[in-house]
Order: C-alpha cells, then sequence, then structure tokens
C-alpha cells in the first residue's frame, strides 16, 4: 500500500470550502440525523454533513421545522458528532433559538459546538440577525448562513415556494453581501431562481451552496432521505433520488414478517 492510500483523508474545514470557491471541484453536502448514516457518509467523499432542522420532518414526524427545539437539536448533533470525523458538521441553530438577543444566539451556538460536536452553525436569515452573526462567529464559530426559502419563516412567506422573483431579488443579493461581511464562512441559498443564485456566487467572496438554486452555486445539499428515495410520493423539482430505499426496506420487512409468520426464520442455522 502506497504511503498516500494508507493515510486518511483530510479533514474538510472552511480553509477547504474557501478553495473551492468557483473552483472545479464544488462542495458536496447532505443532512444527516443519527450516528449510524453520519459513518456511513463519513467513509464517502461527501464533504459537509448538516444536522438540519429538517430533523423535524423527517424523523421526529412534525409538519414542518417550527417546533424543533435546541435539545433536539444537540442530540441529534451529538449522534452524528460522535461518528464523524472527516467531514465538516454543520448544525441548524432552531425557531428562535437566536433571534431573540446576541446573547441567546452565542449561548445556543456554543452548546451545538460544546455538547454537540459541531464544526459551525446555520442561521436562517440576512440583515436582522447580522449582530448574532458577528458575535458567533468573533467568539470563534463559524457561521453558514441560509437565504432564499427559510423554511422557519415558512408562514410568513406563504408556503413552500419559489423566493427572489422581482423586487425581491435585489433584498437576497443584499443579504449575501451583508452576511459575507459578517463573516459568514458560507451562505445556503434554497429555491431561488437559478440566475440570481449564480449573480449570488459571482458577487460573494464565500460559497454558495444550493437546493433548487441551479447549477451555479459553489455547491449542493440535499436532504438525505429525499436522495435515497424513502417516500416515493416526495419528488419535488430539484430533488434528484439516487436509490428508491423506502422500496427496498418495505419489500425486507415484508418478507421478514412473512417468515416469522410462516416458520421460516429462524431456522436451524440462525440457532444455538
Amino acid at each position: 500500500m502506497s504511503k498516500h492510500s494508507s493515510e486518511a483523508p483530510a479533514q474538510v474545514t472552511v480553509k477547504t470550502l474557501q478553495k473551492r470557491k468557483q473552483g472545479k471541484e464544488k462542495i458536496s453536502m447532505v443532512t444527516c440525523y443519527d450516528a449510524a448514516f453520519g459513518a456511513l457518509i463519513d467513509r464517502t467523499g461527501i464533504d459537509m454533513i448538516l444536522v438540519g432542522d429538517s430533523a423535524g420532518n423527517v424523523v421526529l414526524g412534525f409538519k414542518d421545522t417550527i417546533p424543533v427545539t435546541m435539545d433536539h437539536m444537540v442530540h441529534h448533533t451529538a449522534c452524528v458528532g460522535r461518528v464523524v470525523k472527516r467531514a465538516m458538521l454543520v448544525a441548524d441553530m432552531p425557531f428562535l433559538s437566536y433571534n431573540l438577543s446576541v446573547e441567546q444566539a452565542l449561548r445556543n451556538a456554543g452548546r451545538l459546538i460544546q455538547e454537540g460536536g459541531a464544526a459551525a452553525v446555520k442561521v436562517e436569515g440576512g440583515a436582522a440577525i447580522l449582530p448574532q452573526v458577528r458575535a458567533i462567529v468573533q467568539a470563534g464559530i463559524p457561521v453558514v448562513g441560509h437565504l432564499g426559502l427559510t423554511p422557519q419563516s415558512v408562514h410568513q412567506l406563504g408556503g413552500y415556494r419559489v423566493q427572489g422573483k422581482g423586487d425581491q431579488a435585489k433584498i437576497i443579493i443584499e443579504d449575501a453581501i451583508k452576511l459575507a461581511e459578517a463573516g459568514a464562512c458560507a451562505v445556503v441559498l434554497e429555491l431561488v431562481p437559478a440566475a440570481l443564485a449564480e449573480e449570488i456566487t459571482k458577487q460573494i467572496p464565500i460559497p454558495t451552496i444550493g437546493i433548487g438554486a441551479g447549477a451555479g452555486c459553489d455547491g449542493q445539499v440535499l436532504v438525505l432521505h429525499d436522495l435515497l428515495g424513502f417516500n416515493s410520493d416526495f419528488s419535488p423539482k430539484f430533488l434528484k433520488k439516487y436509490a428508491n430505499l423506502g422500496e427496498v426496506i418495505s419489500q425486507a420487512l415484508n418478507q421478514y414478517d412473512k417468515d416469522v409468520k410462516g416458520s421460516q426464520f429462524p431456522g436451524p442455522e440462525h440457532s444455538f
């Protein structure tokens, strides 16, 4: 075995992200909420793992992200953080965990780093939260921004729909510039027109990571369970399914049920 092949893959950091800014190789990011999947992802080349407040929809059974609490996020981040060594681990700050004050934002960001083992936190919003972003960055915690469709504001936005059309585009561009100036290390652009996402990517010095934002971003993120095809009924335009695990898992469980009820399992080979 060569020296190169025996070396552990380099850990992904904010410096790694900056090197990828408008580079030949883009940034890959997926969500994750538990140790089993975290370990699998960390053995791939995927650069970033987001412990998203999408845990509310995906694993906690909520209809949206609003009910997700800091305790939920610390718990799920810690599950992933215990096994991930290579990928950069980012944790979402959930609804109203950073909006009330700079002090509140610092305290909760610190929990995700100290208790959860995250390397960075992600916050939704632009101009209104710049003092919080600056304070978190000054405390030594990398911050990833999130603009466009911000799920924590779904009631205000009137549902899950494309953002940044018309006059709204200018606001999103300005917010992206301000987040970069405040010290954010990257920004997620969700459900915005491809041309707008490309323009933002050109204008700001930090990487953009798109979801439903076209191919002009510096990277892409998808919800793990969506790209693996857990829910056959969920097929938004921006999603590419790389597997159909929902069907595979259902078939396996049905076969197990049939084997148990038909006395086919356990057999002699499974007994002591």
